[in-house]
C-alpha cells in the first residue's frame, strides 16, 4: 500500500502493507441483479485512489454483530480474543500480516525489519525500525519488545489462557532467553528449533513491542520498576489485565494513551462496547490518517447493519451474504462494494470430544460417525443456496486451502462429500438401526468392525445438541440445513442460537470447563489460522484453542512437524490428514462483503484488506 504524505493532514489508521493496487475482479453493476460470484475469486470491484484529498472527515464503520470489544491490553488473554479494543491501530505488531486481500507480510507497515534466523533455527534476531516513538515523545526502542515477552511469561505463569497464541511447551516455554543487544535489536535465543514459516507466523507476527517506560508498574501512582525480575513483570501483567477491564476508563485512563499506532482511544462506550479513534498527532509510521475521526458502532444483527447502510448512515461495513441481491442497489445509491474469502480460515462445527451427555463422547469417537455427520453437509448447496451464502464462499475441507501451495493431498475434492445415502450406509454397517426421520438406534454393540462402538450400549439413540452464533444468518441457515439433513437418517439435533461473545465464554471446554457436559456441538464462526494454517492452537492435544479437547498422536506428530521439522511438504501432510480425521466437520469458507461510500477513497488495498480482518483506515480520504 503506498503511503500518502500529508503536510497539514490529520493522521489514522491501522497498518498493513500491500504492494500494488487491486483491480476490479468480476460481476456487479446498477442493473438490480445479483452480483457474478465465482467461489474463492473476488467479486465487485475496488476503484482506483482518487487523485484529490479532502482533509479532515468522520468515518462511520459497523462492528462485527455481536462482537462487542470488552478488553484493551494488547497481549489478549484467550478469552478476550476477537473482542479486543482496536490493539493493532492503537499498537502496531512486529509485522504486519497482510498485503491486499493476501495473507503475506507487509514489510512497509511492520515495525521491525525480516527475522534472520541461525543455521541451527535456534538464534532470532530481530531489528526494530528506528523510526517510531511513541506518542509521548518517547523512542520505540528493544526494551519495548523484552518487556513484552516478559510481560506474557509472567501471564502464562498465572495461567496458560493469560496469552491467545500459547501452546504449552511451545514458545515461550522454550525461551532459553531473551536480550536487548542494542537499543533497536533483540536476540532470541531458544532451546527449539522452528519452522520459521510457523515462528514468523504464530509468534513474532503476534508479538506487539510495549511502552516499558511508562507501563513497567504495579499501580497507577508507583514508580517505574525492573520488568526483568519475574516478580515486578508479575506485578505489572496484574496491574495491566485489572486495569483493561474497566472498560469505563478505557478513553481516560493514561495508561492506554501511550500508543505508536495511528490512532490513539478518544472515546469509550462501555454500556455497547462502541469507540472512537482519532488520529494520534505523534504517530511516526508511514501514513498518516486524512480523517478526523473513525466511529467504531456497534450492532446486534446483520439486518441492523444492512438497514443502516441502507439509509446511508454508514460509510463502511460488511455484509452477510444473504444481502447479496442487495448490492447493485446500494451501488447505485453511492456504495462500493467488493467480497473475498478469508485466507487461512476455518469454518467449523466444532465437536465436544469430551461431553458425556448422552454417550456422545463415545460416539463422536468413532470415524465412521463423524464420517457420516460429514457426509451430511451439502458444501455446494449451500453456497449456491440463495437462502445461505447466495454464492459468496469457497469450498473447505481441511485448515489449508485447495489453492494454497500447500493443499492437502486431496486438493478441491471433497474427501466424504454430501450423500444422505453414503451416511446411512456407514451407519448401518456400524450397528445402527437408521428410521429416516425416526430415531436411530444402536442394535449391535461393541467395538468389531460392524457394530456401534466401544462403550456405545443397545438402544442407545443418535441425539445431541448445537449451539451456534446468532451473527451472521448464514450459520442459523447452514445449521438449520444440516439438521434437516440428518433427519433423514434418523439423527436428532436440539439446536439453538445464542450470542457470539456468550458462546466463546461459555462453550470452551478451556475457558468453561464446568461446561463441558452442556454442549456437544458448537458453531461461533470462523477461525483464523493466518497465513502458515498450521492447526497447532485448535488441535493438537495442548492447542490453546481446543475447544473440545480433540485428541490424536498421529496428528500431533504431523503438526509438530509442520512446527519444528523441515519437510517441505509437513503442511501439506498435516492438512490432508486433518481433512481425513474431522476433528470438526468442515463448512464452506464465506466471503467477507465489505461496502463503502464512494465518497471515501484511498489506496485500493486498505479496502481489498478489510475482507482479510485487516483495518487501515489510516489510508481512507474524502475525495476532494
Amino acid at each position: 500500500m503506498k503511503a500518502i504524505r500529508r503536510s497539514s493532514m490529520v493522521r489514522a489508521g491501522v497498518a498493513l502493507l500491500l504492494a500494488g493496487s487491486l483491480a476490479a475482479c468480476g460481476g456487479g453493476g446498477g442493473n438490480g441483479k445479483t452480483p457474478t460470484v465465482s467461489g474463492d475469486k473476488g467479486f465487485g470491484s475496488i476503484p482506483e485512489a482518487a487523485d484529490t484529498v479532502q482533509a479532515g472527515g468522520t468515518v462511520d464503520i459497523a462492528l462485527s454483530p455481536g462482537l462487542a470489544p470488552n478488553y484493551i491490553y494488547p497481549n489478549v488473554p484467550a478469552v478476550f480474543n476477537g473482542t479486543t479494543v482496536a490493539p493493532s491501530q492503537l499498537w502496531r505488531p512486529l509485522y504486519w500480516r497482510s498485503t491486499g486481500a493476501t495473507a503475506a507480510v507487509n514489510d512497509e507497515l511492520s515495525i521491525a525489519e525480516p527475522p534472520e534466523y541461525s543455521s541451527d533455527r535456534k538464534t532470532i534476531t530481530i531489528e526494530l525500525k528506528d523510526s517510531y516513538t511513541w506518542s509521548d515523545g518517547e523512542p520505540v526502542v528493544a526494551d519495548d519488545l523484552v518487556f513484552s515477552i516478559e510481560l506474557i511469561r509472567a501471564a502464562l505463569k498465572e495461567d496458560a489462557s493469560n496469552w491467545s497464541y500459547y501452546t504449552p511447551g511451545q514458545f515461550p516455554d522454550d525461551l532459553a532467553s531473551v536480550e536487548a543487544t542494542d537499543e533497536h535489536t533483540v536476540t532470541l535465543t531458544l532451546t527449539t528449533a522452528y519452522n520459521p514459516g510457523y515462528f514468523d507466523a504464530f509468534v513474532l507476527g503476534n508479538l506487539i513491542p510495549l511502552p516499558a517506560h511508562s507501563w513497567s508498574k504495579a499501580s497507577d501512582d508507583g514508580p517505574i520498576i525492573d520488568f526483568r525480575d519475574p516478580a515486578n513483570a508479575k506485578a505489572t501483567f496484574d496491574y495491566l489485565h485489572k486495569a483493561s477491564q474497566d472498560q469505563k476508563s478505557f478513553a481516560t485512563n493514561p495508561l492506554w494513551s501511550v500508543v505508536n499506532g495511528p490512532f490513539k482511544l478518544k472515546g469509550f462506550d462501555s454500556s455497547t462496547g462502541g469507540f472512537t479513534l482519532v488520529p494520534n498527532e505523534e504517530y511516526s509510521g508511514p501514513q498518516a490518517a486524512q480523517v478526523d475521526e473513525v466511529n467504531y458502532l456497534p450492532f446486534t444483527s446483520p439486518a441492523a447493519v444492512f438497514n443502516q447502510v441502507r439509509a446511508g448512515n454508514l460509510t463502511v461495513a460488511l455484509l452477510d451474504s444473504s444481502y447479496i441481491d442487495q448490492l447493485p442497489t446500494l451501488e447505485s445509491t453511492g456504495y462500493n462494494y467488493y467480497g473475498m474469502p478469508k485466507e487461512g480460515q476455518v469454518n467449523s462445527l466444532f465437536l465436544n470430544f469430551e461431553n458425556t451427555t448422552n454417550n456422545f463422547d463415545k460416539m463422536i469417537a468413532q470415524p465412521y460417525l463423524r464420517q457420516a455427520l460429514q457426509h451430511l453437509i451439502d458444501q455446494p448447496g449451500y453456497i449456491k443456496s440463495k437462502g445461505i451464502y447466495n454464492g459468496a464462499a469457497a469450498e473447505s475441507y481441511s485448515p489449508v486451502s485447495a489453492a494454497s501451495a500447500n493443499a492437502p493431498g486431496f486438493g478441491d475434492k471433497a474427501p466424504y462429500p454430501y450423500s444422505i445415502e453414503t451416511a446411512k450406509k456407514l451407519l448401518e454397517d456400524h450397528g445402527w438401526k437408521v428410521v429416516d426421520h425416526g430415531e436411530t438406534t444402536c442394535v449391535r454393540p461393541g467395538a468389531g468392525d460392524d457394530q456401534c462402538g466401544e462403550g456405545i450400549p443397545e438402544g442407545q439413540k443418535l441425539s445431541f445438541n448445537l449451539f451456534y452464533a446468532n451473527s451472521p444468518t448464514s450459520i442459523a441457515a447452514r445449521n438449520t440445513a444440516f439438521i434437516a439433513a440428518a433427519k433423514k437418517v434418523g439423527i436428532t439435533i436440539e439446536s439453538a442460537a445464542k450470542a457470539t461473545n456468550f458462546m466463546y465464554s461459555n462453550y470452551d471446554n478451556n475457558f468453561a470447563p464446568e461446561n463441558k457436559d452442556k454442549w456437544a456441538v458448537q458453531d461461533s464462526g470462523p477461525i483464523n489460522l493466518g497465513g502458515y494454517p498450521t492447526a497447532s492452537l485448535i488441535w493438537s492435544t495442548e492447542g490453546a484453542y481446543n475447544a473440545g479437547h480433540y485428541s490424536s498422536e498421529e496428528a500431533d506428530s504431523l503438526m509438530n512437524e509442520s512446527i519444528s521439522g523441515e519437510d517441505p511438504k509437513a503442511l501439506s501432510n498435516e492438512a490432508t490428514f486433518l481433512g481425513k480425521d474431522l476433528p470438526v466437520l468442515y463448512m464452506p469458507n464465506p466471503s467477507n462483503i465489505v461496502v463503502w461510500k464512494k465518497t471515501l477513497s484511498g489506496d485500493p488495498d486498505a479496502f481489498a484488506n478489510i475482507t482479510q480482518g485487516f483495518l487501515t483506515p489510516e489510508f481512507w480520504y474524502y475525495a476532494g
